[in-house]
């Protein structure tokens, strides 16, 4: 089930880069496996993925005990300060860097540990007040902050897409992203900004079409789980 469930994804990604004259190459695909059983985690990884999602951390600690080591865990949710010394060291990337006091504390972390921590900055690009995220005039002065924090590595940006149903309000918020990627690439040239960390079940054919080449889908691939995907 899982097996089929993600060449049905695989398919409709290679679609939407045929339709934006994009190489399915550029695409990284990252399950999201909140609420997801290990033994349908282990299921995913033995088709190939090696990248997981998690929205919370002590769901991660007690999932990873059981996995296999060379999974690459990916930080999806936000992230409470007080948790961030139980992810530096512990997931390739954290994709929900929402704030300077957060980023002040994986410094910081990172220090103790002697380790860097890669991170994307995310952004509330719908203006959707149930959303974390920095709001687009507050990104340039943030990260200009953290670009001071020597452990702490800048690669991208994350958004989540609004909830509607609205297609040119969706792809307005990966637009968004994407400019502000373009203006931050032009503000701070030394950091690598490649990651474009946005669409998921329901919109990520619309967010390779506006640039994305990082998508966290879960529902798409491991079903139906009893909260919402967000």
């Amino acid at each position: 089930m899982i097996r089929n469930r993600l060449q049905a994804v695989l398919g409709r990604i290679e679609a939407a880069c045929t339709r934006s004259g994009r190489s399915a190459k550029e695409i990284e695909l990252v399950l999201v496996s909140k609420q997801v059983d290990a033994g349908l985690i282990q299921e995913a990884y033995q088709t190939g993925i090696r990248d997981f999602g998690e929205n919370r951390v002590q769901e991660w600690l007690a999932k990873r005990e059981t996995l296999p080591r060379d999974i690459r865990w990916h930080m999806i949710g936000h992230l409470q300060t007080n948790k961030a010394k139980h992810v530096v060291g512990g997931v390739a990337l954290i994709h929900s860097c929402d704030r300077l006091d957060l980023a002040l504390e994986l410094q910081k972390q990172a220090e103790k540990k002697g380790l860097t921590v890669q991170t994307l900055v995310q952004v509330n690009t719908s203006g959707e007040e149930t959303k974390y995220g920095l709001s687009p005039a507050e990104v340039k002065k943030t990260v200009s902050e953290m670009c001071r924090f020597d452990r702490v590595k800048l690669g991208g940006l994350m958004t989540i897409g609004p909830f509607t149903s609205e297609e040119s309000e969706i792809r307005k918020s990966f637009r968004t992203l994407r400019e502000i990627r373009a203006e931050l690439q032009n503000d701070f040239p030394s950091v690598d900004w490649h990651y474009l960390s946005m669409g998921m079940t329901n919109d990520f054919e619309l967010a390779i079409e506006e640039g994305a080449n990082c998508l966290r889908l879960g529902t798409a691939v491991f079903g139906a789980r009893s909260k919402v995907e967000n």
